[in-house]
This record gives C-alpha cells, structure tokens and sequence, in this order.
C-alpha cells in the first residue's frame, strides 16, 4: 500500500521559511517524479513544483520561483519543500504526490496523494 505522508507545516509570519517533508512508502521513490501542489480555501488545487524521476527536471510555477527549493533524499524515501521569503498568499493547505505523469502540473495526472499539511503566513 503506497502511502505518502507530509509534515512540516504550520504559522508563520511574511518573510519567513518553512520546509515541509513528505516521506513515502509502498513505493519505488527513485521511479516516481515527485510533485508538490498546494489548494487554498475556495479555490481549485494548484501546481508548486515537481521533479520529473527519469531526468531529475525540475518545475517550478511562476508564483513561487526563486523563492521555494525542491530537493530529495532517497535513501529516506522523502521529498522536501523548502519556503522562503513566505508570503500571506502562500497560505494553503500543501500536498505532495507521486507518479509518472506527462504533464507534471496537472493534478490528476498523479496516482499518489499525501493528507497535507497546512501553511499559514501571516501578514
């Protein structure tokens, strides 16, 4: 049973950092590209970053570019989302997701979700 689980998330004020980590299991880590999507109150779930498994590729959306990191760690099965420079529009509640999905921005392109983690900025 493939599960992902996030942490990290939580109250932090404009112009700080968070990382969040989502660790799987169930699944081979290092044949999944690995995305982070995020989904505020009254609005649709929205793209953050992915990494593609086969060419270690990595997307960013525009609203976040420059200011979050996406790195991995094989060996613990886990994915990170570091956050800088956090703003009161980047509170949402943040999932990651697994699969080989063409398009790493589409949602339900991934076969594998996370329970998220909420982040909130104050402002």
């Amino acid at each position: 049973q493939v599960q992902l689980v996030e942490s990290g998330g939580g109250l932090v004020q404009a112009g700080g950092s968070l990382r969040l980590s989502c660790t799987a299991s169930g699944l081979t880590f290092s044949t999944n590209s690995m995305g982070w999507f995020r989904q505020a109150p009254g609005k649709e779930r929205e793209f953050v970053v992915a990494r593609r498994w086969n060419t270690g590729t990595t997307y960013y959306s525009d609203s976040v570019k420059g200011r979050f990191t996406i790195s991995t760690d094989s060996a613990k099965n886990t994915v990170y989302l570091q956050m800088n420079s956090l703003k009161p529009e980047d509170t949402a509640v943040y999932f990651c997701a697994a699969g080989r999905p063409e398009r790493l921005d589409l949602t339900r392109a991934y076969n594998y979700w996370g329970q998220g983690t909420q982040v909130t900025v104050s402002s």
